[in-house]
């Protein structure tokens, strides 16, 4: 690739959502591209990843991560091909996972945001390196077996079963000797969750009606919940917890858009009732265990314990569209966008 009158298209965000986000809360801009620095490169983005967490990002309001600002270029997790490079482990053609944002180039010197410039093992397809080994895959792990600690023979519930987290999460459980319940929304995922995922059981949200059908399949109670969901789901569960229950949360997509905020669980006596515990975490804790955690999840893909969907969209031009499908469930798997071939 020359860098001769190499222009940058790039999202960037022009207004803080109020409700659901949408492509209005982003401007395109095209802008040129600077010379590289003494231990700077350049890179072509070649894939974008997309999160729940990408929607808090965008209030301004304190967080674990500072807010995305008015004129920035939006956040997110990417695959990256080094296009010339003034770093010296780094070199011309090397495939490199970080956080470069929506945007068809980036010069940087490797350290950006959430997650440093790392070169992707050639033995791994680079889209792993954003689902089941990137942040998603890593989220479960730490989610599932550090807050929930599962039991042989529990009950565990996930919601957003058929998401990157959840569906992960699901399968450690079960790797784990629980019984798995997931909640997600459709047929086809919950077809995916108990014929390809190994659940033993999953409940259509949009169907069923929850709360009767999840006491149908937990005669005995719950005793982990892994929550992405939150709202209804989250006040449901906690009616049917045993005694030291462990709710993980994980997320609460179901409020995300919400432009007031969401009421607490009203059934939150269950926690004292049945001395269980509720307990957030962030996977960025986590970083110094993160090798520990991606040879344990390969070496289950590997033995074919794990399987993992990837949804993938095309064209930079569709990257809020993209992020939009994450809150109306039009997302299967981890949500990615394809930018650009390697060269």
């Amino acid at each position: 690739m020359t860098r001769k009158n190499l222009k940058n298209r790039q999202w960037v965000l022009s207004s803080r959502p109020q409700g659901m986000v949408s492509k209005d809360n982003f401007e395109f801009r095209e802008s040129e591209l600077d010379e590289l620095k003494e231990n700077q490169m350049l890179l072509k983005n070649l894939y974008f990843g997309f999160d729940p967490t990408q929607r808090g990002w965008l209030n301004d309001m304190k967080s674990y991560m500072p807010p995305v600002q008015i004129g920035e270029v939006m956040r997110s997790s990417t695959i990256s091909q080094v296009i010339e490079s003034n770093i010296p482990d780094f070199i011309e053609g090397d495939i490199v996972q970080g956080s470069f944002g929506w945007q068809e180039f980036a010069i940087t010197d490797g350290k950006a945001g959430f997650m440093n410039a790392s070169k992707i093992p050639d033995n791994i397809p680079p889209t792993a390196s954003l689902s089941v080994y990137g942040v998603t895959g890593l989220t479960a792990y730490f989610g599932l077996l550090d807050v929930g600690e599962p039991k042989e023979g529990e009950t565990v519930v996930i919601s957003g079963a058929a998401g990157a987290t959840g569906s992960v999460a699901g399968q450690i459980a079960k790797i784990k000797g629980c019984r798995v319940i997931g909640i997600a929304g459709g047929t086809k995922k919950c077809n995916w969750l108990t014929e390809e995922a190994n659940f033993d059981a999953a409940i259509d949200y949009k169907s069923a009606d929850l709360t009767e059908t999840l006491r149908e399949l937990c005669p005995n109670g719950i005793d982990l919940v892994f929550d992405n969901v939150g709202g209804e789901f989250l006040d449901t569960a906690l009616t049917l917890i045993n005694m030291n229950a462990r709710i993980v949360l994980c997320g609460a997509i179901s409020t995300y858009n919400n432009e007031s905020p969401a009421p607490g669980p009203s059934n939150y006596m269950s926690l004292v009732i049945m001395r269980a515990k509720m307990e957030g975490f962030i996977v960025l804790d986590y970083l110094d265990r993160f090798p520990e955690a991606i040879s344990s999840l390969s070496n289950w893909v590997e033995e074919g314990k794990i399987t993992y969907l990837e949804d993938i969209q095309e064209g930079i031009e569709n990257a809020p569209d993209t992020l939009v499908r994450l809150f109306t469930g039009q997302n299967f798997g981890k949500q990615l966008l394809k930018i650009s071939d390697p060269d």
